[in-house]
């Protein structure tokens, strides 16, 4: 005989529809789950026919299929906060309305608008956010001020914030105070703070595009399934998923920051407003030591390289997440 098939809570509360997995272990950690009345521990196993419970109410395994999966596409607009609590004012879930339970994938900020994700298959969430997997996001950025050539080449570069540097990504110019910017990350206010630290301030945020899913014409305030080809490339584009992070060599931030300040002395060199900066093009150096046993005077070259995060190959025969409709639904 087989052994029972067991899986982690958080991925048995999560595949449920409940809840992410970040938050199930949040709901562990504060006792409000029980497997056949106890109260168990991060990382306890559930085993077919075990009683999962969260404040009471019964947690049921999916469906292997997941026929029974919401997948939308809302157009957020400013002043919707990206959170489940109720007691928020203006929260997504209670500006959407949905009949079934569900949660957003990753966030918007409150003073930002645009595409966003929301679901009730807590599994996909942690596969789509993962930041190795190098999913685009889209974002039209207004700022303060003139937008200049130089903006454009550091923004693409990378950026020091938050203790690390942000990972080298697209940047075009639309017109004098706007630009395109095209992310594979989703730091804290990512784009905001890359903004403030290059001096500028960013006045209006709008994301029109996730992965394969534009905002297209949906307006603001309303939300729609996403159709079955949409899911079809999801589905593909997540299925060789990892768990963990494998990027190295990437420069920290000190590093970086000395690089800007020098490269800021340096004359700059002219961009058309239409032109795309190279996503993520660096230059790498050469340094030469001579061998003082070399007679010959033979060099040693050290290059540095940056690992992407590109996206994994896409598989064939990928499981098909959800039948859905892509009718527009207005709230």
């Amino acid at each position: 005989m087989s052994a029972p098939v067991e899986k982690r809570l958080n991925k048995f509360i999560s595949e449920s529809g409940f809840c992410s997995r970040r938050e199930a272990d949040r709901l562990v950690e504060q006792n409000r789950v029980t497997i056949n009345g106890k109260s168990p521990e991060l990382g306890t196993k559930v085993l077919p026919g075990d009683d999962v419970r969260v404040d009471g109410q019964s947690i049921m395994a999916m469906p292997e299929d997941k026929t029974d999966r919401v997948y939308i596409a809302y157009n957020k607009p400013i002043g919707i906060t990206c959170t489940t609590e109720p007691q928020v004012k203006g929260n997504i879930i209670h500006a959407i309305g949905h009949p079934h339970r569900i949660f957003p994938i990753g966030r918007l900020d409150k003073p930002s608008e645009g595409l966003i994700f929301l679901t009730s298959d807590g599994d996909i969430v942690n596969k789509i956010l993962r930041a190795e997997n190098a999913h685009d996001k889209e974002y039209v950025v207004t700022v303060d001020k003139p937008l200049t050539d130089d903006f454009v080449r550091k923004m693409s570069s990378g950026v020091p914030i938050l203790d690390t540097v942000t990972k080298p990504c697209e940047v075009r110019i639309d017109s004098r105070f706007v630009f395109t910017i095209i992310l594979t990350q989703g730091l804290n206010r990512q784009i905001r703070r890359m903004a403030e630290y290059l001096g500028y301030t960013v006045t209006q945020l709008k994301r029109n595009r996730i992965m394969n899913v534009h905002l297209g014409t949906l307006k603001t305030g309303q939300w729609r399934d996403l159709t079955q080809q949409e899911m079809d490339e999801i589905n593909d584009a997540v299925l060789g998923s990892s768990k963990t992070s494998s990027v190295k060599g990437e420069p920290n931030a000190r590093h970086l920051k000395s690089a800007l300040n020098a490269d800021s002395k340096r004359p700059e060199r002219s961009v058309q407003p239409t032109d795309k900066a190279t996503s993520g093009s660096r230059t790498n150096r050469s340094q030469t030591e001579r061998n003082p046993k070399n007679p010959h005077g033979r060099s040693s070259e050290s290059t540095s390289k940056t690992n992407r995060g590109s996206g994994k190959e896409k598989a064939p025969n990928a499981r098909r997440g959800s039948s859905l409709t892509g009718k527009y639904n207005k709230k």
